[in-house]
């Protein structure tokens, strides 16, 4: 349990209130808030303590005016006193102090430590190249240089490339004659950019409503899509626009280079990629057929007209399961897709 959440709930009362633990007390707060007010203090509290209280709260069974008028008083005497609540980890390590032995202690922070570490540089890798790059630039470039060492390599690239050219090569000078940074020098980083940086910008990585438009588009059948675009071009022109623009299509499969195609058609059995092209235009048809040997391409045609007429909706099945497809090789590395312009990096 977090040290301030459990701390202010730690009192003594009525028999019943003085046996619930800093969980239980916690569970009964958020019970008492209800979706709306606890929203904000769930949303605050680590995965593990958002079980820890959720198992608290199915024990938790009935509780008596009493006691329910004793946790209130008790919790918002505290705040009173206290004007608020506030702590670190010196703080919280100076408590710990007052309470267990000191090597205990040693242990529980050096976990926190490295625990809260890996929050740090798994919440940076999530944050927008542009918006982490427009952060660093004005850092120094040894600072620069440690940060981007504890990421990903690939995430890595991306902010180098954005950095300035001549501040990104200092950067990577120093990348490459660095030793191992000292402790104290790593936290003080860390606790930075957890303070000043993945708690403020990572808030701003709320997705787009287009972009989750884009994809419950591209989930519709070609019908429905058709017939929602349509209703939405009347409603707004503009997000219809801008959503096309996301939506990433079939016909995005022409944007792939010939070894990302030879990769596509190996992971799609031949049926679905027969019905594809079926109903495909011959633009289409050609593109993939143009990576194809020839008899492997006369083999597929025959197919094709083995199959007689076929309904819409089998087209659209397997043209939507050869897209999802591109989708999940795309997410593993294992193709590129690239956008509209030809210099943007090559993503879905």
């Amino acid at each position: 349990m977090s040290a301030g959440l459990a701390g202010m709930l730690q009192a003594a009362g009525g028999e019943s209130f003085a046996t619930m633990s800093g969980v239980q007390r916690a569970a009964a707060m958020l019970l008492l808030l209800g979706e709306t007010d606890g929203a904000p203090i769930w949303q605050l509290l680590e995965e593990d303590e958002v079980k820890k209280v959720s198992h608290a709260m199915v024990q938790l069974g009935s509780l008596e005016a009493d006691t329910v008028d004793k946790l209130i008083i008790d919790f918002v005497s505290r705040l009173s006193n206290s004007g608020g609540i506030s702590s670190n980890f010196e703080r919280t390590e100076s408590l710990l102090l007052k309470i267990f032995p000191s090597d205990q202690v040693s242990a529980i922070m050096a976990e926190i430590k490295g625990a809260s570490g890996k929050r740090v540089w798994a919440s940076i890798a999530q944050v927008d190249p542009e918006i982490l790059a427009s952060f660093l630039r004005n850092e120094y470039p040894q600072t620069v240089a440690v940060v981007l060492s504890k990421v990903r390599s690939d995430y890595a690239a991306k902010v180098l490339t954005i950095l300035p050219e001549e501040f990104a090569i200092d950067v990577l000078s120093r990348m490459l004659r660095m030793e191992t940074v000292q402790k104290e020098a790593l936290r003080h980083i860390e606790e930075t950019l957890r303070v000043e940086f993945v708690t403020t910008i990572a808030q701003t990585q709320r997705r787009d409503a287009h972009e989750l438009m884009a994809d419950v588009f591209n989930a519709f059948d070609r019908q429905t899509e058709g017939r929602f675009l349509a209703a939405l071009d009347q409603a707004n022109r503009g997000s219809a626009k801008r959503i096309r623009e996301l939506m990433f299509t079939f016909e995005d499969l022409l944007k792939l280079d010939p070894g990302s195609v030879q990769t596509l058609m190996r992971k799609v059995d031949n049926d679905t990629l027969c019905r594809a092209l079926k109903g495909a235009n011959e633009r289409v048809r050609a593109f993939f057929m143009g990576q194809m040997s020839t008899r492997a391409a006369k083999n597929l045609t025959d197919e094709m007209t083995s199959l007689g007429p076929i309904r819409l909706k089998e087209v659209d099945e397997a043209q939507a399961k050869m897209t999802e497809v591109a989708k999940e090789l795309a997410e593993k590395g294992e193709i590129m897709i690239a956008k509209n312009s030809a210099e943007e990096e090559l993503v879905y």
